[in-house]
């Protein structure tokens, strides 16, 4: 159903290219083919698939400047992963984010721990350890314009691994928001734009653990056009 809804919508906006250029009828089968390209999506596989019917706890950090100018933003990443994997990993297990933050309220130097530590003090088999590098709402040195971004290191601890203290994996994400450029401060709220990133980065980590439908040409993609499909890349 979502397939032929898409396919109409893009014969309704061929049909309006036709009418409003007086284009010959032969661009019709071409706008449409077009257009329906563009809103193909594609399966992307997880990146990795070792948290199914496993124990697992999220943990966030942030540096001390970023946390000072952002304070929620480690328990809204760490909330917003943690309810993303549960509602799409099979038997997943995920430590509550309120023990999580006891924990680390009650180990100050939590951070400097072995990794195999972390692991078998929160008595969990995963640890994913999402460490932020950068997270920003604006341009560097220009306050007046809106260019989101959140940069971190996703990296994952296996307490049964060989080498507990040696990460299993380690991936960079990277999210932006809002795609639209030259966007300013009178355009839209600092409120907005600081979700808006939040929630495509969440988004961004959680896609390493499980499959998901992106966007064959995310640039020429209209998300209007497939309200239907709710966790895709827009």
């Amino acid at each position: 159903m979502r397939m032929i809804t898409r396919m109409l919508l893009c014969l309704v906006a061929a049909l309006s290219v036709v009418a409003a250029g007086g284009c010959a009828i032969g661009f019709l089968g071409a706008g449409l083919a077009q257009n329906f390209e563009y809103q193909k999506l594609v399966e992307v596989l997880p990146r990795y698939e070792g948290l199914e019917h496993r124990t697992v706890a999220v943990i966030v950090d942030a540096d001390l400047a970023t946390l000072y100018e952002y304070p929620t933003l480690c328990d809204t990443v760490a909330a917003g992963v943690t309810k993303k994997l549960g509602d799409k990993i099979s038997g997943i297990r995920l430590l509550s984010q309120r023990y999580i933050r006891n924990w680390q309220f009650a180990t100050p130097q939590w951070n400097a721990l072995p990794y195999g530590d972390i692991a078998r003090q929160l008595n969990v088999d995963r640890v994913l350890l999402i460490d932020i590098q950068e997270f920003r709402l604006h341009p560097r040195g220009n306050r007046w314009m809106w260019d989101g971004e959140c940069v971190a290191m996703v990296g994952i601890i296996e307490r049964d691994n060989i080498e507990p203290d040696e990460l299993a994996e380690n991936f960079q994400v990277t999210a932006r928001f809002p795609k639209l450029k030259e966007l300013d401060r009178q355009g839209a709220s600092e409120e907005a734009i600081k979700t808006g990133l939040y929630v495509e980065f969440i988004k961004r980590v959680a896609w390493l653990f499980y499959p998901h439908l992106q966007p064959k040409y995310p640039d020429q993609y209209k998300p209007d056009l497939d309200r239907d499909n709710t966790d895709i890349e827009i």
